[in-house]
């Protein structure tokens, strides 16, 4: 009864019908791009030529898996007879990633004629169409040579050696999923700060975003790949597809959704040359909707002869029309600039009559490129003609951190972040310490992760270093090399975005490394998470130090990395007891790339929002203003050289030798539990728990402390408890040495906030240098873990915490020069303004301790009182004027 139900089951009839249907109406959106490009744009480019490939290529494939059902696609082995096997292993040969790179080349090829003034967006689209070429190349040359010998991938033979073809596919997900986000994304932030009216605009940014589609149907193959993975290693208890076994049961759905993701793609890449036969064939849904700014961006005055004859009363809502002749910005920009209407013209124009398009393009010029900009903004002074204008202003340009527009109004953005007030800094404060919980989630999700997954592929506790130092190295490669290009030429904003792209492009990346179970994979993995997240870092931290009152600096940073410790320790335990509880084998390894994918989308959506917040930035000009108020501290001299330097200098070894630390007391502490007190009640993980938990909280207690104490009296306090504890913890056990160890965290907690925000200070234009300099030293944890695992495994586990306190004792060497070297005190103790103007004007000096909060909240009420009287003398001033 079974083996006739299995006999009658077959997917090859609805492989059949979605493969041709959408294969047809790929060959319907190709033949109507040509025909608007070719009988209406008039004009045929090297886009349109990749999209013909793309679709020469799609039918072989389609052809192939058509072929195949007829052969027995679609139903189970066992029951196909032996005639047929060898025609259905040709067909089965066939693969989609060629005519997805020739695809997505050709999306490129489309956004490089557009970027003639788009620097940016230009070299971002050759990395994305290097990246799909070389990856696309690649895999294109393993599915040819899948087999030993090459025969082997299409007939029948017990000898042929094979890697796991749906393996393969299922490892190159996240590459396809990148590039499908990057052809999505890169256009957007063009197209959104486009001066056009907003169902226009609406219109543009819709057809550039059916790409959305071709991710979804990417994602929805992946998991069919991944079902036809896990279906082939419960059957055969592998994953060599040396074992044929079911093979044309279990890849039928995967190969029929490559063909959808195939032939879709090439629909959503003809999607924006159709534009112009659809604005041909149906022009009054296309039509332009009239608007004040529909006919060019350009503000005239009331000096404007223009405006005569309106007698002072001018109605605004219906200003006269531009002086410029031609109604039709892209058409006049076309012949101003030399160049022939492409696609984006006729997206901004549909209304504009395509049969003077000929008249309208000088001779000789037709090849010329169009960019991006010039197609969307009105004509430049080339298309101007004479009026009798007094004035006219150009307000096309695009203005950078306005969130409002008018014609004739820059709304001013936001201020320089080292003259803001505590209130001014919150909002961007806020959004920016989500960075330090998202950073604080993923070391937690990867601490767990690595245990799981060393736990599965059974690794040696020195390629579990190797994975640890892996994500810390990145913070000494990524600050020195792309991640300070980008801090000191992009500012914060940039880095932030930089950051969480490589951060989604890392955890993108665990997938080969589950599906393949492998450790070099694994690596990589954790390797490019550090990056991303070490960039973060890089502006992070400065940015938090340097928004706001400079005498709140490590206060405010020291908040915001309490809030990515409880990012650190949430993530452990959500980990352990939901997401990875059930990660027992290889198949459920394979399980968790969906949480990591869905990782990947926060970080992409948070890096839009990152690019549409109006983040505060700091030139270097300011970062010198800020030193420059205490340039009489700043320029003084430890040793020939400037103190700020030689602090930095400092600041660089403390933050090594503890973060190094830190990261070596963490990489025991479930060992060292166990040792000093094994069948704990709780166990060892909640004791770390505990510990995590603790840590989050000193940083507040840092932060509370802070508006106390001067910072380098508290970091030479944690520094002093840091060696006690760390050389108690050698020598007690039970409930005393667990209590240590948990100290240690507390301890630990607001050392890295008060060494950044104070080294930092009085750098000038430097600062960003400094910072590249601290967020490097950060690499201690890849080097000092190792050593403390040598002395563990040469001694024991207690005896190895001589490694901390060493390293601890080293670090204590920053308070100690700060507070000893009058040059470095002064520079380093942060002064309120308050306290500076009254001192200078032989007043008292800067209020201590609790003075300080009390001094704060006299001084607030104080203004607050100023600037009620201030409101009432305007009132009395306006009511007399009356």
């Amino acid at each position: 009864m079974a083996d006739n139900r299995l006999a009658s089951q077959n997917r090859g009839h609805e492989v059949l019908a979605v493969t041709v249907a959408l294969f047809v109406a790929a060959t319907v959106a190709v033949l109507l791009r040509f025909i608007s490009r070719a009988g209406i744009v008039r004009r045929i480019s090297y886009d349109d030529y990749a999209i013909i490939v793309a679709w020469l290529i799609a039918f072989g494939f389609s052809f192939s898996i058509c072929y195949g059902t007829t052969l027995g696609l679609g139903r189970h082995q066992e029951f196909l007879r032996n005639d047929d096997r060898t025609g259905l292993r040709k067909s089965e040969y066939a693969f989609s990633n060629p005519a997805l790179m020739a695809t997505k080349t050709s999306i490129c090829l489309f956004y490089l004629t557009l970027a003639k003034n788009q620097r940016i967006f230009k070299w971002a689209t050759i990395a994305t169409l290097a990246v799909v070429n070389v990856a696309g190349t690649a895999l294109t040359f393993l599915n040819i040579f899948q087999c030993r010998p090459v025969k082997g991938g299409f007939h029948q033979s017990t000898s042929a050696s094979c890697i796991d073809i749906i393996a393969l596919y299922l490892s190159s997900a996240p590459i396809n999923i990148i590039t499908d986000l990057a052809l999505l994304l890169l256009p957007m932030p063009i197209l959104t700060a486009m001066r056009l009216p907003r169902n226009e605009k609406l219109i543009l940014i819709v057809t550039f975003s059916f790409g959305f589609f071709v991710a979804a149907v990417d994602v929805v193959r992946i998991a069919y790949l991944q079902s036809a993975s896990v279906s082939r290693v419960e059957h055969d208890g592998n994953s060599s597809l040396a074992n044929q076994r079911d093979f044309s049961w279990i890849a039928s759905l995967s190969f029929m959704w490559s063909a959808v993701e195939v032939d879709v793609g090439i629909i959503c890449a003809c999607v924006p040359g159709i534009k112009p036969l659809a604005a041909r064939v149906f022009p009054t849904l296309f039509r332009r909707i009239k608007h004040p700014r529909s006919s060019g961006n350009h503000y005239h005055p009331p000096s404007d002869p223009q405006w005569a004859g309106h007698n002072g009363g001018m109605d605004l809502a219906s200003p006269p029309q531009s002086p410029v002749k031609n109604r039709h910005p892209g058409l006049d920009l076309a012949a101003g600039a030399g160049g022939n209407p492409d696609n984006i013209d006729f997206m901004t124009t549909p209304d504009m009559n395509l049969n003077d398009l000929n008249t309208s393009t000088p001779a000789g010029k037709e090849d010329e490129d169009i960019g991006f900009v010039e197609f969307l903004n009105p004509p430049q002074s080339p298309s101007f003609h004479k009026t009798d204008t007094s004035m006219t202003v150009n307000t096309t340009k695009a203005r950078k951190g306005s969130l409002t527009v008018f014609d004739f109004v820059n709304m001013k953005g936001p201020k320089s972040m080292v003259r803001m007030s505590n209130r001014e800094s919150l909002p961007a404060l806020f959004f920016v310490t989500i960075l330090f919980f998202l950073w604080g989630f993923a070391y937690g999700l990867l601490s767990i992760l690595n245990a799981q997954f060393q736990r599965i592929v059974k690794v040696s506790n020195g390629q579990a270093l190797g994975l640890h130092a892996a994500y810390f190295g990145a913070y000494f490669v990524a600050p020195l090399t792309f991640g300070r290009i980008v801090f000191n030429k992009g500012g914060f904003r940039q880095t932030f975005i930089v950051g969480l792209c490589v951060y989604g492009t890392g955890t993108l990346v665990f997938w080969p490394s589950a599906v393949l179970v492998s450790y070099t994979a694994f690596l990589v993995s954790n390797f490019i998470v550090g990056l991303g997240v070490a960039t973060l870092e890089l502006g992070g931290n400065p940015f938090i130090a340097l928004c706001g009152p400079p005498e709140h600096s490590e206060v405010r940073l020291n908040i915001s990395q309490a809030v990515q410790a409880i990012g650190s320790v949430v993530s452990p335990i959500l980990a352990q007891k939901v997401m990875f509880k059930n990660v027992l084998d290889a198949r459920s390894l394979i399980d968790i790339q969906w949480t990591y994918l869905g990782i990947a989308l926060f970080v992409v959506i948070l890096a839009l929002i990152f690019y549409y917040l109006p983040i505060p930035e700091a030139s270097d000009e300011d970062l010198q203003w800020l030193a420059d108020e205490r340039e009489e501290v700043n320029t003084r001299q430890v040793c020939g050289i400037a103190v700020p330097y030689v602090t930095l200098a400092f600041g660089v070894f403390s933050q090594f030798c503890y973060v190094g630390g830190q990261e070596a007391v963490a990489g025991v502490f479930l060992d060292y539990v166990d040792l000093v007190r094994p069948n704990s009640d709780i166990g060892s993980f909640n004791y770390q728990a505990i510990g995590h938990t603790v840590f989050a909280l000193g940083r507040f207690l840092s932060a509370f402390a802070g508006l106390l104490f001067t910072p380098r009296w508290i970091l030479m306090f944690l520094y002093v408890c840091l060696v006690i504890t760390c050389a108690l913890a050698m020598k007690l056990t039970g409930y005393a040495g667990v209590a240590m160890i948990v100290l240690v965290l507390f301890f630990e907690s607001g050392v890295f906030s008060i060494i950044f925000a104070m080294c930092i200070r009085g750098l000038g234009a430097r600062t960003k240098m400094g910072s590249v300099a601290l967020t490097a030293a950060t690499s201690g944890g890849a080097v000092i873990p190792v050593i403390m695992s040598a002395v563990k495994d040469s001694h024991d586990i207690r005896y190895s915490f001589c490694v901390a306190v060493a390293v601890f004792a080293f670090g204590l060497l920053l308070p100690l020069y700060t507070t000893f070297i009058p040059a470095a005190r002064q520079q380093v103790d942060p002064v309120h303004k308050q306290s500076t103007d009254d001192s200078s004007a032989g007043g008292a000096s800067q209020p201590h301790g609790l003075g300080r909060v009390f001094s704060g909240l006299v001084k607030r009420n104080t203004r607050s009182s100023e600037r009620a009287t201030m409101e009432h003398i305007e009132e009395w001033r306006t009511d007399s004027a009356r």
